[in-house]
């Protein structure tokens, strides 16, 4: 555990809380001090949900530590009971329960008692997960506890569908587009003859959990959630999953591909024209690949990108501008520390270097020494873009609310190409603007461009310095700002003059 004013993942509740909000008529109980209860408000507002958010904090205050929890959280989950009555409730543990060392099971336990709903504890560790591990976790346990209970009471359906079917697993609330991806996934495959047998959690029921056996295989179109249980529901009920990200035209085709090798294991006799599909798909519906072959993408080739998210979105990324744009990728990096090995591997031979980290300082740090075109990254590279005067395409979560848009902008499918085409072009050519705006007039943004992570360094411009700096069009006068400033730096110079400009350009080439 650590003290940070910035994290890429949240604590561990916030990803049990995510989960259970995700499924219709299941109640969350966070036990934790009042000002952790936040999730309901950024839930809301982000997601912009009609309804309320179904979670209930039961507050630790000085009377709870004076007399005992265990009173207070039995009776917040009795009373959602009695006024909501839920399929499922889940008391989910914090770093406040961890540190005063309750025994949450009990207090579950004696509230099933109670309870005509299910009652259960997540069983996360809020000091060895973060908040993707605890979703993951959390949803493979909801679907281990109902298909359980389901073959307990002998209502679990393991007869599979007359038609191909497909379970969606891990398309959860506050993901990174994952509506978007979803009603592109869902066009994906009924195009393909595939209809969807359930879509979890997302929207999901906890009743209709028990048909997850009935579908011939599960798709995982992120792996940071829904891995766990693709895995429990192939270990023990023999179902096949495809785990490859639809993300990019190449990846795409092989995620069909993958599909259509499942679908004739299980069925021989049925006709799937797999190339067929892909082609038309590629030709008339994505316009990535003529994109990739025209003179705006080629004017793209060889400049320096710089790729940092989860470990999903970061390495397909890093796959479709390396091999499908000719960008070069400097570094490609992810926050997921858990994963890093699948990461490492996904993205190796696309990139000159690899960053695995959670610590945001490392990323900037990384990214003002490489120097850029452009950043693909979370909304924390954004800002550090924003600093560096080097623009950014959010691809990965964290994210702003602008990253949860009204309009249709998946990031999967053959629609989801057209999209990340769109933000990469966008991402490298807006980087012209400050310099157009200045030939054609427009609004004034030389001041505003001085100001970059430099201006802490404790040089100050001279006056014929400053005017000089101006003259130098906008798209690179950041670098030269930089590089002329490092260059003071290195020589205790306090003031830049034009002379001190000039004799770093002969230096440095700033």
């Amino acid at each position: 555990m650590k003290l940070a004013y910035w994290m890429y993942a949240g604590p561990a509740h916030i990803g049990t809380l995510r989960v259970a909000s995700s499924f219709k008529n299941v109640h969350a109980i966070m036990h934790a001090p009042l000002g952790d209860d936040y999730f309901n408000v950024m839930r809301s507002m982000l997601e912009r949900e009609r309804d309320f958010t179904p979670v209930t904090a039961s507050i630790v205050d000085r009377h709870v530590l004076a007399r005992g929890s265990q009173e207070k959280v039995v009776e917040n989950i009795t009373q959602k009971d009695q006024q909501q009555k839920p399929d499922l409730i889940v008391l989910t543990p914090t770093c406040t329960s961890s540190i005063l060392q309750e025994d949450l099971q009990n207090f579950v336990n004696r509230a099933s008692l109670e309870s005509n709903s299910d009652v259960i504890l997540a069983d996360v560790n809020h000091y060895r997960v973060n908040e993707l591990q605890a979703a993951d976790r959390t949803l493979e346990q909801i679907i281990r506890f109902s298909v359980e209970k389901a073959r307990k009471n002998n209502v679990l359906n393991t007869e599979k569908t007359i038609k191909p079917s497909a379970n969606i697993l891990g398309i959860f609330t506050l993901g990174f587009h994952n509506q978007h991806d979803c009603r592109e996934l869902k066009r994906l495959l009924n195009d393909l003859g595939i209809s969807i047998n359930e879509i979890v959690p997302e929207g999901g029921s906890i009743k209709n959990l028990k048909n997850l056996t009935k579908a011939w295989f599960n798709l995982v179109p992120y792996r940071e959630v829904g891995l766990m249980a693709a895995n429990y529901l192939q270990n023990e009920y023999s179902m096949p999953y495809v785990g490859i990200t639809p993300m990019g035209i190449v990846d795409t085709a092989n995620c069909i591909r993958e599909i259509s090798t499942i679908i004739k294991n299980h069925n021989p006799d049925i006709e799937f024209n797999t190339e067929k599909y892909i082609d038309q798909q590629t030709r008339f519906v994505s316009q990535a690949a003529w994109f990739s072959r025209s003179i705006d993408c080629q004017n793209l080739t060889g400049k320096k990108a710089v790729v940092f998210g989860d470990a999903t979105h970061a390495a397909s990324m890093t796959r479709i501008l390396a091999r499908e744009m000719g960008i070069n990728v400097s570094c490609a990096g992810t926050y997921c520390k858990h994963d890093a090995d699948w990461f490492r591997e996904q993205v190796q031979g696309f990139c000159d270097q690899v960053l695995i980290t959670d610590d945001h300082t490392q990323v900037a740090d990384m990214i003002s020494r490489i120097e850029p075109s452009a950043i693909f990254g979370t909304q924390m590279e954004r800002h550090i873009g924003k600093r560096l005067d080097i623009p950014c395409g959010v691809i990965s979560a964290p994210v702003h609310i602008q990253n949860f848009p009204l309009g249709y902008r998946p990031f999967l499918g053959y629609e989801g190409t057209n999209q990340i085409a769109d933000l990469v072009y966008n991402s490298f050519t807006l980087g012209m603007e400050d310099h157009l705006l200045e030939i054609f007039g427009g609004h004034d943004t030389k001041e505003a461009i001085t100001k970059s992570l430099s201006t802490e360094s404790g040089c100050s411009w001279s006056p014929d310095g400053l005017a000089e700096l101006k003259k130098i069009p906008g798209f690179v006068r950041g670098k030269v700002k930089r590089n002329t400033e490092k260059f003071a730096r290195e020589r205790n110079i306090t003031e830049i003059t034009v002379e001190i400009m000039y004799a770093a350009k002969e230096v440095i080439g700033a």
